[in-house]
This record gives structure tokens, C-alpha cells and sequence, in this order.
């Protein structure tokens, strides 16, 4: 417990020696300028709302065990890694002349040394005992680019202890990261930090294990589509169907802003010709709202719909390389919008319909988040303006079926529709249950309706139960359209499939793909009463998209159970003209479900269902029978 002595003592160097620097500095305009693009305008904005948020949330009080932390009123808790929020805040106490974003970020750094920093450099993900250490980058470079940018505010004694534990750190990243170290986020992150902590503190040895880990990373680059494997384990083993580990999640917040900022710091051509052939590729899962489809990747267990819970952001990826690529400032933009649509009460909410859900937050997802929004403030060309309207992303364009080999997943963009159907294979470690596969309709989203059916994970489960929120509904339930049987409380579905095989055609401007799976349960077990061969046909016209469930035999009868749970927020309304049909109205557009079976409904809790991956609600529309067909438009 800190005794109110030191609060006094501590008190006094943050107010005087930190504010005199602040007092004499301008006020900061570099690269910021008095006329800024629309992304630098917006996400000077959005980091101003989420600080002051933050800084409401730290704990004030000196003789809380937690005094100096930000509490997260979603884990009764203070995170592991909040200190990251340092970076941010001198960002907003250098740009807005704020001296009480330096008062926190002293009391931060003060919470992480007692609670999370480790003897051998490192720092802990929560504060518990055998927590995992390998977040320690994440904080070595959220400190380094403190001083980095922002070192002439800071106390020059304060500055000097901070690289003192930024050089322990360092060591301890340096002598514990292999390529094999964690997930392949982690040694790629490693390669950044330790190159930017090189260049801070004057280390060699730490530029030199930057780059080294840098290009032992390439091979991770799938030959075929250039996406990033290795979220996930066994490394070097693909699937069933040749797959290996990939989450665009991961990649694109996370992974390849590293890599991007990397290439940048040590101008290595080498690397960065490759990462931007990976963030093109990447660029087909962007939906047109600025969403990140990660209905079918292997780290979806932390699927926000605009990204990864506790990633740091794509914005560092695709802004810092927009003179290189145009169409990356239009990926930037389009998806910090989405950040601010998803943002409430100075809080970024985990999902499109958590706040409608009424949802606490966790903080992690606005720290982490800001980060990336100082990075590109401090980094990037604030000035240059693009015509975004000029700019098409890949899923704006009704191009008709593109398949990706390396992930056994197709994308459909067919008049207003934009859709994904994925059969992949490869399972996050040995998890079991989590993205959907099986030749799901994993994505239906219209241009002006927004998402219309969305997976989820098979099983909510938590995997990173620090990281994510329990699901306390008993009436919880996968979003992904599916075909489920339930026996003897097992849990058998035709998206758990992971042998199933998936066909396309297209004919006179119709796109057909069809999926031939089984029933089968976490274990890719068929009931104890014998297989169930299922067949799913969906269709895309120009105006209608028709979705197809054929079962081949009825020996479980009622049991037997075709569920599609419909996007609709609470927000939003829906209706029943006739016990086929469902109207419902979106925001911006009108949608009609017509069945060839009466429509009936799965109980919820309150009005809506809800699933936290990936934060959206839905009405859980069931039918009974071996043939069901369902047309949307």
C-alpha cells in the first residue's frame, strides 16, 4: 500500500518538474497541422474522447491496493497491461497541453512496476502469479515511443528510470523470443520493439535480433495469397486441406503494423515489399462499414467485428503506408469510423450491438486501441488529403466469387450482397469448437443493410478468460446458420465439420457454392444413432440471396433443428405478415426472409439474442424438417 507520504512526494515531481516542460514546450503541431486529412482529423477526435474516458476510470484514491490503475468496471479489475496507456496520454498531454495526462501516466507506471514488472525484465498480462510474460513487448514499445515523440515533456530523472527498466525489458525479449515463441504476433512484434528499443537505448545487440527475427518470419507468408500464418500451432504442419494458421484479426492489427513500422524504422525493402502484398490480400476481408471479416479465422474468440479485442489497431498498418498504396488511407479511414460508431461514452465498445445490449466495456479494447491512433498522429502524413471516392476496396466492388486456397474460403460480392463461405480446416491449437467451418455462410452482409447473418464461434468459449467476457445467458447460442442436432446434451452441427467439401459454380450470373458435410460434435464424432449427411446450397443473384438445408434422412425427427439467426439489433424491428414471411427493418434499408416452412422462433433472454464474438444480436429464427429454403432480399 503506497503511505500518503509518497503520495505527497509523487505528487509534487509530476506537478512541478513535468509541467514546467510542458509550459515550455509549443504546442505540438508536427506532423499535425491546423488543416488535417479526414483520418488525422477523426482520430485526434477519437483519441481526445477515449482519454478523457480513461483518465476518469484511474483510480485516485492512494490507499487503494490499485491506486494508479484504470479499473475496468467489465472485470472488476485493473489489466495487466493498462500502462500501454502511457503512450497515449503523453500523445494528449503534448498535443492538448495537458499536465494532468503526465500525472497519470506517472501513477500508471507506478501501478505496473508494483503489481505486473518481474525481476527478470519482464512484465505480467495480469496481475497473478504465472501470467503470461510475452505482452512485455507490447509495453517495451508503448514506453519507447513515449520517449521517442514525446521524451521533452518528461522529468528528466523519470525519463532516465524508464530506459533503465526499457533496457531490462529489451534483455529480457531479446534472450526469451524465438520465431517460436507464442503466437507468430509475438516474435514479429519482438522484431519492431527490439529494433526500436536498439535505436532508443544505443543497443546493437537489440538491432540486430530485430532483423533477425524480422526475416525468419517470411516463410510464414503463404506462397499462394501472401497471408500470414502462424496464429496457432503446429507451426509447420498444415491441415487436413493444406491450411495453415491464419487470423486476419491478429494480422491486421497486430502483426503486420509491426512488421510495417519495422520496415519503416530500419528501411528494409526486403521485408516491406512482402508485408505490402500481404496487407493488399488482406484487404479482401475489409467489408465495406471498415468491418474486418473474421468470421473464420483461428484467434475468432476475439472477433470485435471491427477487430481484435486487445490488439492495438490496423490504422498503423494501412496509414503509415498510404503514399506507397492510396487505397490503405481509404482501409484506415473506413475502419476508424467504425471505431467511433462503436464508441460510447468514451468507451470502444466490444462490438457493433454491445451498448444496444447494454454491455459493460472492457477498457483493453480503448487503451489498446489508442494506441494505434497516436502512432499514425505522431507518425503519419497528417496533410495529405486522398479522394476516397475514387477508392474502391476489394468487397466494394460486385466482382462475383473470389476462393482463397490457403484458407479453403470463398468471397462472394454480388449485386448489393457481399458473403463468405468458408470450409477451413485449421483449428486454433487444440481448441476445439471454435470458428465455424463445414461450408458455413460464415458472412451475408448488404451494402446498405449491413450484416445480415454472421458466425460466431460453434461454442462460446474462453480461451483468454482475462481477455474475454463471460457469457452468462443460459439462453446463449452460436449466430452461424446452421444445421444442429442435440443428443444426450452432446451438441451435433454441420458447421463442425471439418471434412466437408465445398463446390462453386457460376451460370448465367448466378454463383452457386455447395457444401457436402456430416453432423459431427467438438470431436468430429457422428451420433450414437448413426451419420447424418447434410447438404447446404447458397445462391447470389443481383437481387436475392437463397439459402438452401437438405438433410437426408430423419431418423432424429424433432430433434433436428435448421437455426438462422437473423442480424437485428434492438434497435431495429422486424414483423410477421404471414408464417412465412419476415420483414424486417434496418436502419437504412428494409429486408424480407421468405421460407418454404413456417417460421418460428429459439427463446432468448430480454428481446434479442446475443453473442459477444463478434458483438452483435440477432433473432434466432428455427424451422423443423429435411428441406428448408430461405430467400432473402
Amino acid at each position: 500500500m503506497y503511505s500518503r507520504r509518497r503520495f505527497i512526494k509523487h505528487s509534487s515531481v509530476a506537478g512541478l518538474g513535468f509541467a514546467a516542460n510542458l509550459h515550455r514546450l509549443p504546442l505540438f503541431v508536427s506532423p499535425l497541422s491546423a488543416q488535417r486529412s479526414p483520418l488525422y482529423t477523426l482520430s485526434a477526435e477519437l483519441l481526445s474522447v477515449w482519454g478523457q474516458a480513461l483518465l476518469s476510470k484511474q483510480i485516485k484514491d492512494p490507499f487503494s491496493k490499485d491506486y494508479g490503475g484504470i479499473w475496468c468496471d467489465a472485470h472488476q479489475q485493473v489489466h495487466g497491461r493498462v500502462a500501454d496507456t502511457i503512450y497515449p496520454f503523453f500523445h494528449l498531454a503534448h498535443t492538448q497541453k495537458d499536465k494532468r495526462y503526465i500525472d497519470a501516466s506517472v501513477l500508471l507506471y507506478d501501478w505496473m512496476e508494483k503489481h505486473v514488472s518481474q525481476p527478470d525484465g519482464s512484465w505480467l498480462n495480469e496481475p497473478e502469479p504465472g501470467s503470461w510474460k510475452g505482452i512485455t513487448v507490447f509495453t517495451a514499445i508503448a514506453l519507447a515511443e513515449t520517449i521517442q515523440h514525446h521524451g521533452a515533456l518528461m522529468d528528466p530523472g523519470w525519463k532516465a528510470t524508464i530506459e533503465n527498466r526499457l533496457r531490462k525489458a529489451g534483455h529480457y525479449i531479446e534472450q526469451t523470443f524465438t520465431i517460436e515463441y507464442g503466437n507468430i504476433n509475438y516474435p514479429i512484434t519482438a522484431a519492431y520493439g527490439l529494433s526500436l528499443l536498439g535505436e532508443l537505448l544505443n543497443e546493437p545487440g537489440f538491432t540486430a535480433r530485430g532483423r533477425s527475427l524480422a526475416h525468419a518470419a517470411l516463410p510464414f507468408f503463404t506462397q499462394q495469397a501472401r497471408l500470414l500464418s502462424g496464429e496457432g500451432d503446429p507451426y509447420f504442419v498444415p491441415s487436413k486441406k493444406g491450411c495453415f494458421s491464419i487470423d486476419p484479426g491478429y494480422n491486421v492489427e497486430e502483426s503486420l503494423p509491426s512488421l510495417v513500422q519495422y520496415c519503416l524504422l530500419t528501411k528494409d525493402e526486403e521485408v516491406l515489399q512482402i508485408v505490402m502484398q500481404s496487407l493488399r490480400t488482406h484487404l479482401e476481408f475489409m467489408l465495406p462499414d471498415g468491418a474486418w471479416d473474421n468470421s473464420w479465422g483461428t484467434r475468432n474468440y476475439k472477433w470485435s467485428y471491427w477487430g481484435s479485442r486487445t490488439s492495438d489497431g490496423s490504422q498503423a498498418a494501412f496509414a503509415l503506408l498510404a503514399d506507397h498504396e492510396p487505397l490503405f488511407y481509404k482501409a484506415a479511414l473506413l475502419n476508424t469510423q467504425l471505431l467511433q460508431q462503436c464508441t460510447k461514452d468514451g468507451l470502444l465498445q466490444g462490438g457493433l450491438h454491445n451498448a444496444a445490449h447494454a454491455v459493460t466495456p472492457c477498457v483493453h479494447h480503448t487503451f489498446c486501441h489508442s494506441k494505434a491512433l497516436a502512432t499514425i498522429l505522431d507518425k503519419g502524413n497528417a496533410t495529405k488529403v486522398y479522394d476516397t471516392a475514387k477508392l474502391s476496396l476489394p468487397r466494394e466492388r460486385p466482382y462475383g466469387v473470389r476462393f482463397i486456397p490457403d484458407i479453403q474460403t470463398w468471397f462472394i460480392a454480388k449485386g448489393p450482397y457481399r458473403a463468405t463461405v468458408t470450409a477451413y480446416d485449421r483449428e486454433y491449437k487444440k481448441t476445439k469448437n471454435g470458428h465455424a467451418s463445414g461450408g458455413a455462410l460464415s458472412m451475408l452482409f448488404h451494402e446498405k443493410a449491413g450484416p445480415l447473418l454472421v458466425a460466431s464461434m460453434n461454442a462460446y468459449q474462453l480461451f483468454e478468460a482475462g481477455n474475454m467476457q463471460a457469457d452468462k445467458d443460459p439462453l446463449s447460442m452460436p449466430l452461424t446458420p446452421r444445421i444442429s442436432l442435440t443428443v444426450n446434451e452432446n451438441t451435433y452441427m454441420n458447421i463442425s465439420d471439418l471434412a466437408a467439401v465445398v463446390t462453386m459454380q457460376e451460370e448465367k450470373g448466378i454463383i452457386t457454392l455447395k457444401a457436402i458435410s456430416k453432423l459431427v460434435d467438438k470431436d468430429q464424432q457422428e451420433p450414437p444413432q448413426g451419420g447424418v449427411r447434410c447438404t447446404t446450397i447458397y445462391t447470389f443473384s443481383e437481387n436475392k440471396v437463397t439459402l438452401q438445408f437438405l438433410i437426408d434422412k430423419d431418423t432424429y425427427g424433432e430433434d433436428l433443428q435448421i437455426i438462422v439467426p437473423v442480424i437485428i439489433s434492438s434497435a431495429e424491428t422486424y414483423a410477421l405478415p404471414d408464417d412465412h414471411t419476415m420483414q424486417v427493418q434496418k436502419k437504412n434499408a428494409a429486408v424480407t426472409v421468405v421460407a418454404n416452412k413456417p417460421i418460428a422462433f429459439l427463446p432468448v433472454t430480454g428481446s434479442r439474442l446475443f453473442n459477444f464474438v463478434p458483438g452483435l444480436e440477432a433473432v434466432p429464427v428455427v424451422f423443423k424438417g429435411n428441406e428448408v429454403t430461405i430467400m432473402i432480399s
